[in-house]
């Protein structure tokens, strides 16, 4: 079955089949420049499809205090820009300036990206094929949880807020051990 799993990804996938962790994969940065995943090896990674425009925008406060309280213990937040729902229609600037503004981002932001379909992102397609095709990004604010080995372990949707009890135990079990 796994065999035939693999065989599938490589034909509906093609350049993921060598993909093994999510340090294999690379975004741009909102600012310009490259954002590869593999600079936080070892390291446990939070990576949110974020939009400006959305009833949960107000959980850049949670990831940023998800980042002030965890960046210190090997926690990265990423958050992935993405107008697939129709709530994120600015430019690069004006992302990057709505959230240093309004809500004092300082972790890393990728640059606009697809999340869902056939445009997906390489990281999302094989987030989807890796964890579960029932796990992708149904809204904005999908959260995928990263193993400091580089594995998906959790995913949840834009209804569990950053700090909730379920994702904050979640984080605590997979932070790299001192």
């Amino acid at each position: 079955m796994l065999a035939r799993l693999a065989l599938l990804a490589t034909l509906l996938l093609p350049g993921l089949a060598m993909a093994e962790t999510a340090f294999d994969f690379a975004f741009k940065k909102l600012e310009g420049g490259e954002l590869p995943l593999s600079a936080y090896k070892g390291k446990a990674l939070l990576v949110v499809n974020t939009a400006s425009f959305c009833g949960f925008t107000s959980q850049y406060e949670g990831m940023v205090k998800l980042w002030d309280t965890y960046r210190e213990r090997g926690l990265v937040v990423i958050g992935v820009p993405s107008n697939d729902f129709n709530q994120e229609p600015g430019a690069a600037g004006e992302i990057k300036e709505f959230c240093e503004l309004t809500y004092g981002v300082s972790f890393p932001m990728a640059d606009k990206e697809h999340v869902t379909g056939a445009d997906a992102h390489p990281f999302y397609k094989w987030a989807a094929a890796s964890f579960g095709a029932d796990k992708v990004p149904s809204w904005n604010f999908h959260k995928y949880l990263v193993s400091p080995e580089g594995q998906i372990v959790a995913s949840y949707s834009g209804f569990t807020g950053p700090t909730s009890d379920s994702l904050t135990e979640a984080i605590e079990m997979v932070l790299p051990k001192p």
